[in-house]
């Protein structure tokens, strides 16, 4: 190769050549087989949880509001299938928010992945198939399970509640057929969808599936299920209320079911007063399976 002076380069090539070298960077969405693994904002909130032991102050520290946080919190919650944020209230210290190890070791996860991104992408590609082809089985489906629940954190809908299960029974009709979901504590989701998308989106038993509920088609009943059993609508899950946060109007109260699901619902603050929905108290979300949308990975 000959070398060429530097007197000889072009302007514009001379100040490519002065110029610093490009590097990579930006927000990384990673892709393992048909999984999608994202979800960098939630992670850093729950990593600042486990800082700070607040929602106040992780909130803060991420630069998010502290409704918002609390949202992403429920969601996160579902997505998961089980709690990974744990809150108290009151106590001499005056309550305070945990991570469960399924929350820590998602963090831990999620800190690898983008450390091996950093470093190359081909390499991180390398390290998730490592990962996946783990001797120890339990380890490996460990890993799996905590890879899907970061693809899910990756899923942006305006709807408040994302229900998480699998199809346990599918009744078809000629027009529309009735879904019965499994949730993780136990409890059974109806919704009613054409059979048109039933076949689109290969509905089956066994299939995995997301449930979007709008928080604003959510009733709320004081007590468990059988306070509700005389209403028509299909849903009716019973839960103990976890959080309330009033507006001027408004209030959104959010219900933990078995399993650590969570269902919010958007009622006015005189339902929350008249119906006693404090913290701690047993009420029960009631919503039609019509007001169900259905969506599956992929």
């Amino acid at each position: 190769m000959t070398n060429v002076p530097s007197t000889s380069l072009p302007p514009d090539a001379a100040d490519h050549a002065a110029a610093p070298e490009l590097g990579l960077g930006g927000s990384v969405w990673f892709q393992s087989g048909p999984q999608m693994l994202g979800g960098a904002a939630r992670i850093a909130l729950l990593a600042a949880i486990r800082d700070c032991g607040s929602i106040t102050g992780a909130a803060k520290a991420v630069g998010m509001s502290y409704k918002g946080a609390w949202d992403a919190i429920d969601a996160m919650n579902n997505l998961a299938g089980e709690p990974l944020v744990v809150r108290s209230t009151g106590g001499t210290g005056g309550g305070g928010t945990r991570l469960t190890p399924r929350a820590l070791r998602l963090i831990e996860a999620f800190g690898a992945i983008e450390r091996e991104h950093r470093r190359f992408l081909e390499r991180a590609a390398a390290a998730v198939s490592a990962l996946e082809s783990a001797s120890n089985r339990d380890a490996a489906q460990s890993v799996s399970v905590d890879l899907a629940v970061l693809g899910r954190f990756a899923l942006r809908t305006s709807a408040r509640n994302q229900l998480y299960g699998t199809v346990a029974v599918l009744v078809r009709g000629a027009v529309n057929d009735e879904v019965s979901i499994a949730l993780p504590g136990g409890q059974r989701l109806a919704a009613i969808v054409t059979r048109e998308s039933a076949d689109a989106l290969g509905l089956a038993q066994g299939v995995a599936v997301v449930a979007l509920v709008k928080a604003s088609s959510v009733v709320l009943v004081a007590g468990r299920e059988d306070a509700a059993a005389r209403l028509s609508a299909r849903n009716r899950l019973g839960g103990v209320v976890s959080h309330v946060r009033r507006g001027e109007v408004n209030a959104e109260v959010t219900l933990e079911l078995p399993g650590g699901t969570v269902v919010a619902a958007v009622i006015t603050d005189v339902s929350v007063d008249a119906l006693g929905l404090d913290i701690g108290a047993s009420a029960t979300a009631v919503f039609k399976a019509s007001s169900v949308l259905l969506g599956v990975a992929g």
